[in-house]
């Protein structure tokens, strides 16, 4: 080897241009409980699809009946908390960093789950190919509630899209009223 070889350098990166790569989180970011009332447009469509997803999966997987996961579930609010809370409840004990034990939680909060689920779906009235708003009893001094009937719903993932589109459309709208209404000077509510 004579005085003018070297030995070649490892290739080093170019970590000039992009500090960026440094600043993204190294896990993907832990389950979080989901507020369905203060979602954003953009954030509903993907949690939608996401509960949707799992949803499809857990019935599936575990057989369920159409009296503990009807199809039209996504029209119920009482059954869209339930079934996310138990989506975050399956994330976090399947979660890699749990301790072993976390799935044998999961399923016994899964049986009080299901009959929880039970008892909202007698209480809404949703069934395998029809569904009707949830019925509302009027307290005293309010307008009666109005009268429930059955809709046939012939195909629900068409209905589901249909559904998830509307519910965006409506959050974006709000989001553009208030934005509308801001101070365009100072940016703050009037």
């Amino acid at each position: 080897m004579s005085d003018h070889d070297t030995a070649p350098e490892p290739d080093e990166p170019d970590l000039g241009d992009e500090p960026e790569a440094f600043d993204a989180p190294l896990l993907p970011e832990p389950p979080h409980p989901i507020n369905w009332n203060l979602l954003t447009a953009d954030e509903a469509e993907a949690e939608w699809l996401e509960l949707n997803k799992w949803v499809n999966w857990l019935r599936a997987t575990y057989g369920l009946p159409a009296s503990v996961v009807p199809p039209f579930w996504h029209h119920h609010p009482e059954l869209v908390w339930e079934l996310s809370a138990l989506h975050l409840h399956w994330l976090a004990a399947y979660d890699v960093e749990q301790n072993a034990s976390a799935p044998l939680g999961w399923h016994r909060d899964f049986a009080d789950a299901r009959q929880r689920l039970r008892d909202w779906v007698a209480a809404c009235g949703t069934r395998l190919d029809r569904d009707r708003p949830t019925r509302q009893t009027a307290w005293p001094g309010e307008d009666p509630a109005e009268p429930v009937e059955d809709r046939i719903i012939p195909n629900r993932d068409q209905d589901f899209v249909q559904f998830v589109l509307d519910d965006v459309a409506a959050r974006r709208q709000a989001e553009d009223d208030f934005y509308a209404g801001l101070d365009p000077n100072t940016g703050e509510l009037p």
